[in-house]
């Protein structure tokens, strides 16, 4: 092989690499900013929905209320169902609380999605500062070795960050699995 064909070619391993590297970690980036974004419209979704709730179970006791405040005498039916108010009312806040879960589980992904980011910083500034290296006066065995340098940082640091990066932020909705709030 002639030494233009060494340098191509390692001039083409070292973009293809950076090019896969980057592509790979822009779309976990965007899958987890895509799941971030539907748990919280799911999450505000289901708190309306339960303060909605609430302000309806109130509401409609309103009547028995006001009826006892002006001194009178509300029918068993309606003591019962007040009576019931409380419980209801409990599981709409049951549910609110259960909505509020989302926020541990966007907090694991903006945390992961940072990481990618801070991780491909590095990674692209490895290759600025290797870059550095290159003089236009190298001869192409300098340039061959100077780039299978470059590509060998590279892969280390994509192993990494690989590594770092874990996949643990597995709900889709907010139902799915166990989650300890206190």
């Amino acid at each position: 092989m002639t030494r233009k064909k060494i340098l191509g070619s390692h001039v083409k391993r070292l973009l293809s690499g950076v090019s896969d590297h980057g592509k790979k970690h822009l779309t976990e980036v965007e899958i987890d900013l895509v799941q971030t974004g539907s748990l919280l419209e799911e999450a505000v979704d289901k708190l309306t929905r339960s303060f909605m709730a609430i302000h309806q179970a109130v509401g409609e006791r309103q009547d028995g209320i006001n009826l006892l405040l002006a001194g009178g005498i509300p029918s068993d039916e309606e003591i019962a169902r007040m009576k019931g108010m409380a419980g209801e009312i409990g599981l709409h806040v049951n549910s609110a609380i259960t909505s509020m879960q989302f926020q541990d589980m966007t907090s694991q992904l903006i945390d992961r999605t940072l990481k990618r980011v801070t991780g491909l910083r590095a990674f692209l500034g490895t290759l600025g500062a290797h870059g550095e290296d290159i003089v236009a006066e190298a001869g192409s065995e300098e340039v061959v070795e100077l780039l299978g340098k470059v590509s060998m940082a590279l892969a280390i640091q994509s192993l990494e960050l690989r590594s770092v990066l874990r996949k643990a932020v597995n709900q889709k909705h907010l139902e799915s699995g166990d989650i300890e709030l206190f």
